[in-house]
């Protein structure tokens, strides 16, 4: 598929946390769209998507001299208080563009010599481990969380064809792990899964969190409902996995090889 590449100009980087959020002072987003275009991106349903002409997935536009705009930015907001600050809530910051414009890599770096109190990284691409220098510098300030919706990749393919592959994320959980950098697993939004998944999670983090369309699209599951995602499941047969209890279904997996206190639910398994 075809992608628009645009810039933008941005006046700000650092915006309130708010509503899912509420958790961090402030999220942080390298790119506006999100080359990835998850059918199930509840991204689709907000503004920044509803007002482009664009299909989602179609677009995104480069934030350009993000980092010196960080630069002032981050400094203004610690002389105010405690800085948290997530990143990305409506792009990867690791998505294939990333690869060719670092804007994130000199987010990062911008970080690593003026550190908030804690950085969450969102992402579901390998392209993370390219950056596990800064990373490591980041030290325990730092979380990169792995998008890993289900272990299944005939599942992936079918709701997130353009999304990297499942062993390769898994394999980037893996170099994380060996380079000593925080790292949770996020099966979010839940996907079909087998029963082997814990088994293969296991002996890459310790840290897990589970969530679902209903509690994590920051609107019930209404934008997700809108989306139509019910009828790919139905497609699939799997039509069970599209209801409120299904998480239930993986956390009871979770929790024959991981303790509890290595399990969280929704919005506190994104919380600081």
């Amino acid at each position: 598929m075809h992608v628009e590449i645009g810039e933008k100009h941005p006046k700000t980087l650092l915006n309130k946390g708010t509503g899912f959020l509420v958790d961090y002072s402030h999220s942080l987003n390298p790119y506006t769209g999100c080359s990835f275009g998850c059918s199930y991106c509840y991204v689709r349903q907000m503004p920044v998507s509803l007002f482009r002409s664009q299909q989602w997935g179609t677009w995104v536009d480069i934030k350009k001299e993000a980092a010196k705009l960080l630069l002032k930015e981050l400094s203004r907001a610690k002389a105010k208080g405690k800085v948290t600050i997530f990143m990305s809530s409506s792009t990867d910051p690791y998505q294939p563009i990333e690869f060719k414009e670092e804007v994130t890599r000199s987010l990062l770096s911008v970080m690593v010599e003026d550190p908030p109190d804690f950085l969450f990284v969102q992402t579901r691409s390998p392209l993370v481990t390219r950056d596990i220098d800064l990373l490591q510098k980041l030290e325990d300030k730092v979380r990169v969380s792995m998008t890993i919706e289900t272990d299944c990749d005939d599942i992936r393919k079918a709701f997130s064809p353009v999304a990297p592959p499942i062993q390769a994320r898994l394999k980037a959980l893996e170099r994380l792990k060996e380079a000593g950098v925080p790292t949770q697993a996020t099966i979010a939004p839940l996907l079909p899964s087998s029963e082997a998944f814990p088994d293969r999670l296991v002996p890459l983090v310790n840290r897990v969190c589970v969530d679902d369309y209903f509690m994590g699209d920051g609107s019930g599951g209404k934008r997700t409902r809108s989306l139509g995602i019910s009828k790919r499941y139905e497609e699939l047969g799997l039509l069970e996995w599209y209801h409120p209890d299904a998480y239930k279904i993986v956390l009871e997996r979770m929790r024959q090889v991981f303790s509890i206190d290595q399990i969280y639910v929704s919005q506190n398994g994104f919380a600081p």
